[in-house]
C-alpha cells in the first residue's frame, strides 16, 4: 500500500504539533536530522520497510504512538 510513510510522518508532525505552525517546522527540522525528510514522501512513495522501521522508531522517541 503506497503512502503508509507519508500517514505516518504526517501523523507524527500533527500529533507533536498540534496545530501550531512553528512547532510543524520544528518537527519536521527533527525528523530531517534524524534522517527523514519528510517532504521526500507523498501519498505515492513507495512503502520501503527499512524507512517503515525508522519512522516508528523515531515516533517512539518522540513519544508519539502509530
Amino acid at each position: 500500500m503506497a503512502g503508509q510513510i507519508k500517514k505516518m510522518l504526517d501523523q507524527i508532525i500533527e500529533t507533536r504539533s498540534q496545530g501550531d505552525s512553528f512547532l510543524v517546522l520544528t518537527t519536521k527540522t527533527k525528523l530531517v536530522l534524524k534522517g527523514i525528510n519528510p517532504e521526500k514522501y507523498d501519498r505515492n512513495s513507495e512503502d520501503n520497510p527499512w524507512v517503515i522501521n525508522e519512522v516508528r522508531r523515531i515516533a517512539k522517541e518522540m513519544g508519539v504512538a502509530l
